[in-house]
């Protein structure tokens, strides 16, 4: 059980970081991952409950997720 929470917390932290760079979609996002859909789904609603603020925002080549520029960033993914 731990070392699936551990898994799960460090692909949490690789979502954050991939989403920083705001140039993924749900799909390609799900690519880097090795995930589903579904699961990066679920996964952008776990880090907007722990406060990060995740956006959809429509690109000129299609959807990617990005962080608000005054949200939550790394220097507090401990908290």
């Amino acid at each position: 059980m731990y070392a699936q929470s551990q898994h799960i917390e460090r692909r949490l932290e690789t979502l954050v970081g991939l989403v920083r760079e705001g140039k993924y979609s749900a799909g390609q996002l799900a690519a880097e991952l090795g995930v589903s859909i579904a699961t990066v789904s679920r996964c952008i609603g776990a880090l907007r409950a722990r406060g990060h603020q995740i956006q959809a925002v429509h690109l000129a080549d299609g959807w990617a997720y990005m962080l608000d520029p005054n949200g939550k960033d790394s220097e507090t993914w401990a908290e």
